[in-house]
């Protein structure tokens, strides 16, 4: 039987600090971790499948989960694993050496040995690929289609593997022999793995060993639970159960799976296999530390929270409220909560483990999918440096950030409001809020930069009032000044005929909607939304003491 073992044989890359990039082992990058910026993949969403399936329950297996913070705040300020710990590290592996082997006969990694359906029927390793084009996913012009073989290095495999467990997607899996729940050679009803019903917030540090212990919880060693090589290896029958731990969440078998290796002249590839349903996930929540949460209102009765789902094509930071939200909101009311590990960040600042100005970096993942689940539509990936200092609520840096975000939303509806008046002073309709593209998505991209700018820089000022007040002044005259350029194109397209405008009914007045009452209005509104600015450009253009008392 072939061999490829997951401890040794390199199958992860990485990025050192000067930027080389390398194909590591899994001991190799956890004893390079402190040399490694962060994981290179293929796709964004490979990496906290790889975080969660693989190197923190290794580590949490290890070593155990710190006690509290003393213990994090120790293991944090050494920078490194010390030889003391590595040596558990590879004990620990070393007894498990079977387990991580990807192509072992009886418990080949995160698999089932001799799954098979009843008529022995395999897929393309593109049902397992999810950049690749299969079932009603393949493009009309595509260069490749379903029945082209698509051969993975066992590197390759061993990646895609993991993530298909974190990120699958749902509806009908083939069916497999010792399955009692096959229906016609099929399973139906299988939801999307379990990171897809998430919306994925993942803490960064500034080398890949920093990261690891940012998304380690403190204090949960009495629900650690077990990883899935430590128990008995999976069959083919499945069930619908809650984790008995932390472990066993990160590295749930969503699926049932079978890589089937060959020998080819380029060496050992995996061009074929058998994905078939998976245990079911039920009450997770208490465990799950990589999602913020929404709040629905009377929650007395029926669910208490549930993950908040990022939306495609919207930057991270205009979720900042829920992000920044560290405390559980009252009953009856509508609201969010940030990510378990984000609240454990800013309990670590207070008691001194991180500083306020601490470079962190906050990536958030997840992945929108399609016809009832059953097709992958979008992957949604970004990143923000999150300033420490800004998980504390009555910190000036929480407060600018909150004003700021709600500002750039504000101005993307103030130059919707001047398109919906330029346009009805010119006899047109508004456009409708869901057709079209409307210019305020043009006042939010340009003002995307200009965020993520001010987002380092209160990370970088920490606790400096003098410096916030200068960045959040800076700001906002950034700010005017993009959304006046956005608007002056709406501007210059306005026919002559607006200059006179029109009068429209409304609710049973008769309102002149022209050019000037437009601009007029749009200047009102930025002047309410951005008051700083406004009130510096007054201070710039008041006349000097000495101008009012010259006689000349």
């Amino acid at each position: 039987m072939p061999s490829f073992s997951l401890i040794h044989e390199p199958w992860l890359w990485v990025r050192l600090h000067g930027g080389e990039r390398e194909l590591l082992s899994l001991i190799e990058v956890l004893w390079r971790s402190d040399e490694i910026d962060d994981l290179i993949v293929e796709l964004p969403t490979h990496k906290p499948a790889i975080l969660r399936q693989v190197l923190l329950p290794v580590l949490a297996g290890a070593l155990g989960l710190p006690a509290d913070h003393k213990q994090w705040d120790r293991r944090f300020t050494a920078g490194r694993f010390t030889d003391a710990e590595r040596d558990q590290v590879h004990r620990y592996l070393d007894e498990r050496q079977e387990r991580f082997d990807l192509f072992h006969s009886q418990t080949p990694f995160a698999q089932v040995a001799d799954l098979r359906s009843a008529k022995g029927e395999t897929k393309g390793t593109a049902l397992i690929v999810a950049t690749a084009a299969q079932g009603n996913n393949v493009p009309l012009f595509a260069s490749r289609t379903e029945g082209d073989p698509l051969p993975l290095t066992p590197a390759q495999a061993a990646r895609w593997l993991v993530h298909t467990h974190c990120w699958d997607t749902a509806a009908i899996k083939t069916g497999v022999v010792g399955d009692p729940q096959v229906k016609s050679g099929k399973t139906v009803g299988n939801p999307t793995g379990p990171l897809g019903q998430l919306g994925v917030v993942t803490p960064v540090g500034r080398t890949l060993y920093e990261t690891l212990l940012l998304n380690t919880p403190i204090g949960a060693a009495a629900i650690a639970g077990s990883a899935h090589w430590e128990r008995p290896p999976t069959g083919p029958t499945w069930q619908m159960r809650a984790p008995d731990g932390l472990l066993d969440l990160w590295t749930w078998q969503a699926r049932r799976i079978r890589l089937f290796p060959e020998e080819t002249p380029e060496g050992m590839r995996v061009s074929r296999v058998l994905v078939a349903a998976g245990d079911r996930l039920a009450g997770f929540e208490d465990l799950e530390w990589h999602t913020a949460w929404t709040y629905p209102k009377a929650r007395r009765t029926g669910t208490v929270r549930r993950p908040r789902r990022h939306v495609p094509g919207k930057a991270i930071w205009r979720g900042l409220d829920a992000l920044l939200t560290l405390e559980p909101p009252p009953q009856d009311e509508d609201a969010y909560q940030t990510s378990r590990l984000l609240i454990q960040i800013a309990d670590l600042q207070e008691h001194g483990a991180i500083t306020g100005d601490y470079p962190l970096q906050l990536e958030t993942f997840g992945i929108a999918y399609g016809t009832q689940s059953a097709v992958i539509e979008d992957v949604l990936h970004d990143a923000i440096p999150l300033p420490v200092a800004a998980l504390h609520t009555d910190s000036d840096a929480y407060l600018l950030l909150l004003e700021a975000s709600q500002q750039a939303e504000n101005l993307a509806r103030a130059v919707n409001g001047l398109s919906a008046d330029l346009r009805r002073a010119n006899g047109a309709d508004p456009i409708p809020w869901d057709k079209g593209q409307r210019p305020g998505e043009l006042v939010l991209h340009a003002l995307d930069p200009l965020i993520r700018r001010l987002l380092a820089g209160v990370r970088r000022a920490g606790d400096d009032v003098v410096v916030l007040q200068r960045g959040q002044l800076a700001w906002e005259k950034a700010a005017y000044r993009e959304t006046r350029q956005v608007a002056e194109r709406l501007f210059s397209a306005v026919p002559a005929s607006a200059f006179i405008g029109r009068e429209v009914k409304q609710g049973g007045k008769t309102v002149t909607y022209s050019l000037g009452s437009a601009e007029r209005d749009f200047r009102r509104r930025l002047n309410q939304i951005l008051p700083r600015a406004a009130e510096n450009r007054t201070e710039v253009n008041r006349p000097q003491a000495a101008d009012l008392t010259s006689g000349g």
